[in-house]
């Protein structure tokens, strides 16, 4: 890809290299703390690359949890990148041999970077929306190394850590809500988990089941309002 267009897509992915560092360092803090060797920081996000399933991973094969259970817990976690994929089919129609590693390294917030770019006149897609894809992975690998290998030397306070995550996805919103100026998607999301955690405070929804049920809630919700926005458009133009 020509210079100018590198240029482009790093400054594309600068709040993701700031937040992928904060919770990568403390990903590469939890492996070593977990008992596991620094290498095994970079192998993870490298094969592995599932953000939040990577968090989640740690624990449980430290708990030494079932490989059934672990396999099932990460594709409860990971399930809503089946979503990602579907919405993309058109976008990465004409990405050629950078296909499968989009496919690959489509994260939340890669995600959220493809869809709300415009692809530079004259640059092509693939390359374009692979620079993003690639700059993000590096960014992430670069924070669980970091974490880890400064996790040998210096003694660290997990507390508070958890919301590294969340404050990376309240950003990327802000930042698509701004340049999309559709509110929809996320008001329903939010709706349908609060609704999720209401009926597990009730007892009506096992707490383990909040995840996956506020994702059902919100497709199902987003699919009847965008489909019905779509059928008066339609309507409409003839």
């Amino acid at each position: 890809m020509e210079r100018r267009y590198f240029a482009e897509a790093a400054k594309i992915t600068i709040p993701v290299l700031f937040g992928y560092l904060a919770i990568g360092i403390p990903f590469g803090l939890m492996i070593v703390n977990a008992g596991y060797p620094v290498w095994i920081a970079p192998i993870m996000s490298i094969t592995m690359y599932a953000g939040a399933g990577q968090y989640v991973a740690v624990g449980l094969f430290a708990s030494g949890a079932p490989l059934a259970a672990i396999v099932f817990t990460e594709l409860l976690v990971n399930i809503r990148h089946m979503v990602y994929g579907l919405s993309l089919i058109t976008r990465f129609k004409n990405t050629g041999k950078w296909k499968p590693y989009l496919i690959f390294a489509l994260t939340d917030e890669t995600y959220s970077l493809l869809t709300s770019c415009t692809v530079p006149e004259g640059a092509r897609e693939g390359a374009f929306y692979g620079t993003i894809a690639l700059l993000d992975h590096l960014y992430w690998i670069a924070g669980g190394v970091i974490g880890a290998v400064a996790g040998k030397f210096i003694p660290f306070s997990f507390a508070g850590v958890d919301f590294a995550l969340t404050s990376l996805f309240m950003v990327l919103l802000i930042e698509q809500l701004a340049k999309s100026r559709d509110a929809t998607p996320p008001l329903i999301g939010a709706i349908a988990a609060l609704t999720a955690v209401i009926l597990s405070r009730i007892g009506i929804l096992p707490s383990g089941h909040i995840l996956i049920t506020a994702i059902a809630f919100a497709l199902a919700a987003l699919a009847a309002v965008k489909g019905r926005k779509f059928k008066t458009e339609t309507e409409a133009s003839r």
